[in-house]
């Protein structure tokens, strides 16, 4: 029989990996023996150290299994099947009770929650029926709530109808901030403030904080228009027009013809138009054209 004879290790070889495994050993002590100070430093014993390993290795597992039955489904399967028994129980939707409601039409909100007939209490999503009422042009805000076992309560705070805005096609009552509630007919329009222009609506709220600067002239304004995008001309039910600049000067101007109007009582009088876009100047026209010199002269050296 042949003899396999084997080359002998190279001596480099060799003591290259004895340098290797002494290495290895090494840190594993030092490493290991870093870990055992840290935990020796620590006011726990051993025993206390080994329940907390078995607490963490319980909780991945834990963890591990909600994963994987919420990937399964199984979650959502018990929340059915317990809805289904509080069904059985009576608990479930069979009244819909609606407050605050004045000028919105209970109809309009009973549509929004149809879909909740009969549906089990644990099922209803309160906050999914607010989203939908507050789609509704009246609803400024909506509270919806459960009331066991089988009523569901919806409490509506209604918009403030404010004034009337003039489109070209249609007139549409708006709340203070601009927001449209519903078309108009002109004959409900009556008696409302009636706001026109191009842009007019987006600058309703700046309108109403213009009137708030000389409140009591507000009875007596008929409607605004919104001329060129920068200023008002005010209507007054007796058909005169004020003329008041642009920016912040237009509150102040306001200020002043209501100290004018106390003093001369324009509103009424002959004056059909008063311009007060030049600062301290009030320009007065009749309805035969430019109001006497001395009429314009009591008003402003007043």
């Amino acid at each position: 029989m042949a003899k396999v004879k084997r080359k002998p290790t190279g001596v480099r070889r060799s003591a290259a990996a004895r340098s290797r495994t002494q290495k290895a050993r090494a840190a594993k002590r030092h490493t290991s023996g870093l870990l055992d100070r840290a935990m020796a430093a620590l006011p726990f014993t051993e025993e206390q150290w080994h329940k907390f390993f078995m607490v963490m290795i319980a909780a991945a597992g834990l963890m591990v299994a909600w994963f994987a039955a919420s990937y399964a489904g199984v979650p959502e399967m018990a929340r059915t099947e317990l809805a289904k028994s509080a069904s059985r129980a009576g608990f479930e939707v069979d009244r819909v009770r609606v407050t605050g409601v004045e000028r919105l039409s209970k109809q309009a909100v009973f549509e929004r929650v149809l879909g909740e007939q009969d549906r089990p209490m644990p099922l209803v999503e309160v906050d999914a029926i607010r989203d939908r009422l507050l789609e509704l042009s009246w609803v400024a805000d909506a509270r919806v709530s459960r009331q066991l076992p089988d009523l569901l309560r919806i409490d509506i705070v209604e918009r403030e109808p404010h004034a009337v805005v003039q489109k070209p096609d249609r007139l549409i009552l708006v709340d203070a901030s601009g927001h449209e509630l519903e078309p108009i007919s002109r004959d409900e329009a009556e008696g409302m403030l009636l706001i026109w222009g191009p842009g007019a609506q987006k600058q309703v709220a700046e309108l109403g904080r213009l009137l708030d600067a000389a409140p009591a002239l507000k009875p007596q304004i008929a409607g605004a228009e919104w001329v060129g995008n920068r200023r008002w001309n005010l209507r007054f039910k007796s058909g005169q027009l004020l003329a008041l600049p642009e920016g912040d000067k237009g509150p102040a101007a306001l200020v002043k013809f209501a100290e004018m109007d106390g003093r001369n009582r324009l509103i009424g009088g002959k004056a059909v138009a008063i311009d007060m876009r030049v600062p301290d100047r009030a320009y007065l026209r009749c309805a035969d054209g430019p109001c006497p010199r001395e009429m314009s002269a009591a008003v402003e050296s007043e």
